[in-house]
């Protein structure tokens, strides 16, 4: 596998990660307001491909926050207690918010990343033509 495969593989599963990232933001921000909804979490690993010797990204084990939920005061709601409160969501819209940038900064980074390998590679194979 040449340097540029090994490269383009490298930011193409960070690409992958990036965007499951963002699929589980998405789904937090989407669900705020669920009561008893928990955030979801992601975390990443590196994995070694033993084939062509390459150290990738790649999304692990998605967990739930365990922080608290929200104890919400609304006798109105049909899930409300005899006190009038019911769970809300321990979702936090600025983190969320703030990790979606990221991600999204993350996976441009990568994208240009490998455009600019492609463009080497191609720029490369040119000049061997000659």
């Amino acid at each position: 596998m040449s340097d540029f495969s090994k490269a383009l593989s490298v930011t193409s599963s960070g690409l992958r990660a990036q965007a499951q990232r963002l699929a589980h933001v998405s789904e937090n921000i989407s669900n705020a307001d669920t009561p008893g909804y928990r955030r979801k979490t992601v975390s990443f690993e590196a994995v070694r491909d033993l084939d062509s010797d390459v150290s990738q990204v790649r999304v692990g084990n998605v967990s739930l926050d365990r922080t608290e939920l929200e104890n919400i005061y609304d006798p109105s709601h049909p899930l409300a207690d005899e006190t009038g409160h019911y769970e809300g969501s321990n979702v936090n819209l600025m983190i969320e918010v703030s990790d979606a940038r990221e991600a999204q900064r993350t996976y441009e980074a990568n994208l240009k990343m490998f455009d600019q390998t492609r463009q080497m590679s191609a720029s490369l194979m040119e000049l061997l033509r000659r």
